[in-house]
């Protein structure tokens, strides 16, 4: 833990701990097709790094969105 943090407070992943996927692999995980990855990162639902012309989705972000975007549909 860095000295900044505050108590309780996990430091943030190195940027070689963390797992960048696709734009391909991202729509495969989420059974969606890459178009709807590409408005996901657009509107600015899902953070990514662009690299070049393409787009890198950290993996912990594809699994954060997923998780908030569970709806009691009872």
């Amino acid at each position: 833990m860095s000295s900044n943090s505050e108590p309780g407070q996990q430091a943030p992943p190195s940027m070689g701990q963390v797992r960048f996927l696709t734009v391909a692999e991202v729509a495969k995980l989420m059974r969606v097709s890459k178009m709807t990855v590409y408005r996901l990162v657009h509107a600015g639902e899902l953070p990514a790094a662009r690299v070049g012309r393409s787009f890198r989705v950290a993996e912990k972000d594809v699994h954060a969105y997923l998780e908030h975007a569970y709806y009691d549909a009872g």
